[in-house]
């Protein structure tokens, strides 16, 4: 019988131990290999396929990521929605560790990544004043009031390059352009669903404060980094399991036939 999924899931190893029944696979595409094997589960009533964008030993540092294959392998499961939670700094005082922003923008300080599926010739100029799925961050921010999570219903997230984190002033730089969280996988990640024409929402979860607004507080480092997210991981999968009941139905959002319309030719 081949493989389907309805929902995909990005995240952490942590993620693991909440899939029941789990069979793992290995998913060929045509932009290489993901960042490691598929597990495949049955989850609140839907079918769910999992991938650590980072592998499961966090051995693709985020520059790395083949994110197109990622991407790509969800596809040919049959994925139509993704759930996208990563870690990220608070550029904002009000933003604080623990908290999560459900992205609404991104800005894209990366360079040299693989961002689109279409090289030529088939030419597709996909829409990105709203990236992110109307439906989803809706449905993940009210799921987070209901669950007592802390919450900002919108937010924009500065992408950088990676693997290292923010010089003071670039972080400086960030926070007095009011952009409120920064990390480095949100692009082209979501960018890539959306030309697919599949829904995808950035849950972030805030891990630290970022160098530019940490007056008084040592700077960010990779192992306070690791401690929140493993602290708050628990609220990760608590609200995931919450939407995954509503997903799966028909699709009230343009995010599908926007992919359709944006190829040329």
């Amino acid at each position: 019988m081949a493989h389907t999924a309805e929902i995909g899931i990005f995240g952490g190893s942590g993620f693991y131990r909440f899939l029941p029944d789990v069979e793992e696979i290995h998913v060929h595409t045509p932009y290489g290999s993901p960042s490691d094997k598929l597990a495949l589960a049955t989850l609140g009533g839907r079918r769910v396929a999992f991938l650590p964008r980072h592998g499961r030993e966090h051995t693709v540092p985020a520059h790395s990521v083949n994110y197109r294959a990622n991407l790509w392998a969800f596809k040919e499961l049959g994925v139509k929605e993704i759930l996208a939670p990563c870690s990220c700094g608070s550029l904002q005082a009000h933003i604080h560790p623990g908290d999560f922003v459900i992205l609404d923008q991104f800005i894209d300080r990366t360079r040299g990544r693989r961002d689109t599926f279409f090289d030529g010739p088939e030419t597709h100029h996909i829409g990105a004043a709203e990236p992110y799925c109307s439906r989803l961050r809706a449905l993940a921010v009210q799921k987070c009031g209901e669950l007592s999570i802390p919450v900002h219903a919108a937010g924009a997230m500065v992408v950088i390059q990676g693997p290292r984190f923010s010089t003071r002033a670039e972080s400086a730089w960030f926070t007095r352009e009011n952009w409120d969280v920064v990390g480095m996988t949100q692009y082209p990640e979501a960018i890539l669903a959306r030309e697919l024409g599949i829904c995808y929402t950035g849950i972030a979860l805030v891990t630290d404060y970022d160098t530019g607004i940490a007056q008084g507080r040592e700077a960010v480092s990779i192992e306070e980094v690791f401690r929140v997210f493993r602290e708050n991981v628990g609220k990760v999968q608590d609200l995931i399991q919450a939407m995954l009941p509503h997903l799966g139905a028909e699709r009230e959002c343009a995010c599908e036939e926007e992919a359709r319309r944006a190829v040329v030719g």
